[in-house]
């Protein structure tokens, strides 16, 4: 018998009740998915997946402090349940104290449906969505571009158990779709991507049409060479950089003066102005259409992220208020080590704060006075230096030459060096803050809604042959 076949809540509770530990955590991830793939204008795959992962946290109380075991695993049978609880307990007893121990979280109302089953997407997730890809097909064939790409949606339903009480639920409802556009021959490609909550608020049919305008667009190149360039910054790539920023801005690393976010000679920026607009960068678990979970869910331990912090609730905070630095994101244990506010993360980030113009609206304001480029996305973002938290990475699928606001050409690909603290403190203008996918980190975070940016002199260090 699998304990796939009990109901997640009751392997919880039976964890629980195995667990010999001074303190124990039970978290069970109840997790289904179900995809679509397309190529050449044509279905090409399609599945179903389920699954759980059970991770348990042991706590040891010992002279010297308290330690922690976790152990994580899958297809967890009944018989496999309490040699996995012993496992923990083994790895806590063999560990020194852990320093990021603290008092198991207590006090916090039990969710009213941690007794219920998991949620499950299923294929019928597509089912307005599937006839409209269709339709988009035919469109495509009939105007000579194939499209390429895939639609995932995933529900995870979280149950956190804890020694000290906690009986917590999350369901996490999570919808990608990237669509690719390629011309016969494959030397023109444009890309678009959506995430969504249960593929309702998608139209293929709109993308499609999106996509053939940049193709459009593409059938004159132009070569520039590598520099500055005023660009344009579609809501994609905007999210990729802040979600690495965000993921920099460790609390305990500032003030130990490893990062972009320490003040020389001491102390953290916290209260400098990043940028002269008005912008705020933001998580809230309540967002609407971003909602994520409203307590700390942490399998593992590390940085400003604590599994003694499980079950924590979780409230919007404000990373940067009207250019202001005002938090970084700190554990119970390192807001005590560095006497910043307990602010752990959150998994979704608002930028907004901008004017309401469109991203075409900002393209059709672009003057004579050079070259503007408009970018489609990042992607192969890598860390070059986390001192000033400088980054590279490549363009892809579309680069266009603006000119007296229009778009007059496609140009080729470049290597790009920025920071994404310098970039916010040179945009000259924010537009509409709009739901995004970024397509760099849309396989670990895709709750994002940011603006389009015009920077005015982004770096663009050297020329690549991508696509």
């Amino acid at each position: 018998m699998s304990a796939r076949s009990s109901k997640p809540h009751e392997v919880v509770e039976r964890a629980l009740e195995l667990s010999r530990a001074d303190g124990c955590v039970v978290i069970a991830d109840e997790q289904s998915t179900a995809n679509l793939r397309w190529a050449g204008n044509a279905l090409t795959t399609n599945g179903v997946t389920r699954g759980r992962t059970l991770t348990v946290v042991a706590t040891v109380d010992g002279k010297e402090g308290t330690a922690s075991g976790v152990v994580s695993r899958s297809a967890v049978t009944a018989d496999e349940l309490e040699p996995l609880v012993r496992a923990a307990e083994a790895a806590a007893r063999g560990a020194g104290p852990a320093e990021d121990a603290q008092p198991l979280v207590t006090g916090v109302a039990a969710s009213p449906e941690f007794t219920e089953a998991p949620a499950e997407t299923s294929s019928a997730v597509f089912a307005d969505f599937a006839p409209a890809l269709g339709e988009s097909f035919a469109r495509a064939r009939a105007g000579g571009r194939e499209l390429y790409g895939f639609a995932n949606h995933e529900l995870v339903s979280t149950y956190v158990g804890t020694s000290t009480g906690l009986r917590l639920r999350h369901d996490q409802p999570n919808g990608t779709l990237e669509l690719n556009a390629k011309s016969p021959d494959r030397t023109r490609s444009a890309w678009a991507g959506r995430s969504t909550r249960d593929f309702k608020d998608v139209d293929p049919a709109a993308l499609d049409a999106e996509l053939a305008v940049r193709l459009g667009w593409a059938e004159r190149r132009v070569e520039l060479p590598a520099g500055r360039y005023e660009t344009l910054l579609p809501p994609s790539a905007v999210a990729d950089l802040l979600i690495y920023q965000l993921w920099s801005a460790s609390g305990r690393d500032a003030v130990e003066g490893r990062t972009v976010f320490s003040k020389p000679g001491g102390g953290t920026r916290v209260g400098e102005k990043l940028t002269d607009l008005p912008l705020t960068l933001r998580s809230d678990p309540n967002e609407p259409g971003l909602e994520s979970a409203p307590f700390v869910i942490a399998h593992s331990s590390g940085g400003d992220e604590s599994v003694f912090d499980n079950g924590l609730p979780l409230a919007a905070t404000e990373w940067m208020r009207e250019g202001e630095l005002r938090h970084l994101t700190t554990s119970r244990h390192s807001a005590g080590l560095t006497g910043l506010p307990v602010a752990p993360g959150i998994d979704n980030v608002i930028l907004d704060g901008g004017e309401d113009r469109s991203l075409d609206e900002m393209v059709a304001s672009t003057d004579h006075r050079g070259p503007c480029l408009l970018l489609t996305c990042l992607w192969y973002i890598r860390e070059v230096d986390p001192a000033s938290l400088l980054l590279t990475g490549l363009t892809r699928d579309g680069v266009y030459l603006v000119e007296n606001g229009e778009v007059t050409g496609e140009v080729n690909n470049f290597r790009f060096n920025e920071t994404p603290v310098g970039l916010l403190g040179r945009v000259t203008e924010a537009g509409r803050t709009e739901k995004t996918l970024p397509r760099e980190w849309s396989d670990w975070f895709t709750r994002a809604a940011m603006p389009a940016l015009r920077v005015p002199d982004f770096n663009m260090s050297s020329v690549s042959q991508g696509v």
